[in-house]
């Protein structure tokens, strides 16, 4: 073992800073010399790749997964390398972080490695050995922390927050998926994709309004938690948080723009199902909730309803109406609730848009039209005007406290 101790730790310790530059070409993996498979009690991976890369290996529990985080490897077909396995229940990869590639593998139970390492000999090869493991043993080795340089991103590095300028409204415009986590998928779209070319339109008619400032969550095909997302748009000051989605849902009418607002009561089933697919997708993107707190959570939650809550819902109202206005669908009931973690800001009036749907065939050519797209993101615009100068007289008619003595 140690010699396998030492292979992990130059993986785990050389650094980072010289590594990248020693090797800055993408990697790709080779599928048809890969595989994930059972092997006696364990599983056995083996990635081909096309140049030696950077690397390591965590685990994470609840559920049970490995993460492999490598420099920039392009991990198209990666999925094709799962053979039937009682060990491995599924796998997704994807760019995590600018310049790092993520895989996850999704554990039916307790794993520990008893093999990881590197060959370059004639080509390049990462193997992994996984074998049973006690869950006692196994919760130890997902509660190690990070390395230093190994975490998340600060948030002032994924999107820097503006100067407000005076009299302008910052709005933060936040892509739903990306990465390691594409979001619904049909006919080789992702949501991720669809959402992000739909962000950086509405974000251009925004800016030549000359009233806004506007900050993403995400301008490329990266991975940023729920937590980051919201953390993004609090350094911002931000006025508005718009998230913009266009998942699938199988069961149900799924059809039309839906606005979604905070509530720990869903307005449907459907609804919960979406809240809580976009938790799980960042479980399996391999990001660490055990630190989050069911009681803050819920707290948060109580002061969104209480200091936003009537601000929401007016948005929700008037944008509904300026998208009708505008002509374009709408779902039959166009604002509905649920607990997306994304909405959770207390003190930052936040709606969750679903763009369509694109388990609807007419919802997805829509998100495809060019010219659909320019009148959606104008009617959110005059919606959000319209909004905002309400809500400026509204504070102005608000009543002041009495100065003290009166």
């Amino acid at each position: 073992m140690k010699w396998l101790l030492a292979i992990l730790l130059v993986a785990l310790c050389l650094p980072v800073a010289a590594r990248a530059q020693e090797l800055s070409a993408l990697a790709r993996i080779e599928p048809a010399q890969s595989y994930i498979r059972d092997a006696g009690q364990g599983a056995e991976i083996r990635f081909s790749l096309s140049q030696p890369v950077p690397w390591r290996v965590r685990f994470r529990a609840d559920p049970p997964r490995l993460v492999l985080d490598v420099r920039e490897v392009d991990w198209t077909g990666v999925e094709g390398v799962l053979q039937t396995s009682d060990h491995v229940r599924a796998v997704r990869a994807g760019v995590f972080r600018p310049g790092w590639s993520r895989l996850v593998l999704e554990l039916s139970g307790p794993m520990a490695l008893s093999l990881a390492e590197m060959s370059t000999q004639n080509d390049t090869k990462l193997a992994l050995r996984l074998d049973p493991t006690s869950a006692e043993a196994f919760a130890a080795a997902a509660a190690q922390p990070e390395l230093p340089g190994w975490g998340m991103p600060n948030v002032t590095d994924l999107a820097k927050p503006p100067a407000r300028v005076p009299g302008r409204w910052i709005v933060v415009l936040d892509p739903g998926h990306g990465g390691i986590d594409p979001g619904a998928e049909r006919d080789g779209q992702t949501e991720a994709d669809l959402v992000l070319q739909f962000a950086r339109e509405f974000k251009e008619i925004l800016l030549r309004d000359g009233r806004f400032q506007v900050v993403m969550t995400r301008d490329s095909d990266h991975f940023v938690p729920l937590e980051a997302r919201i953390s993004i748009a609090r350094a911002a000051a931000a006025d508005l948080m718009l998230s913009l989605h266009a998942d699938a849902l199988s069961e149900g009418e799924a059809v039309g723009v839906t606005l979604y607002s905070l509530s720990d009561e869903a307005s449907d089933a459907a609804s919960a199902a979406l809240a809580e697919r976009h938790d799980r997708d960042d479980l399996l993107a391999g990001v660490d909730l055990t630190a989050q707190d069911d009681l803050v959570a819920t707290v948060l939650m109580d002061m969104a309803r209480t200091e936003t809550g009537p601000k929401i819902d007016r948005l929700a109202t008037t944008l509904a109406g300026a998208i009708t206005k505008a002509g374009l669908p709408m779902h039959r009931r166009p604002h509905q609730k649920a607990g997306f973690s994304v909405l959770k800001s207390p003190d930052i009036p936040s709606l969750l848009i679903e763009l369509g749907f694109m388990s609807s065939a007419s919802d997805l050519k829509r998100l495809n039209d060019p010219g659909w797209r320019s009148s959606m993101a104008e009617a959110l615009r005059t919606g959000i005007v319209a909004w905002a100068e309400a809500e400026a007289a509204i504070s102005r008619l608000a009543p002041r406290a009495a100065p003290a003595g009166d």
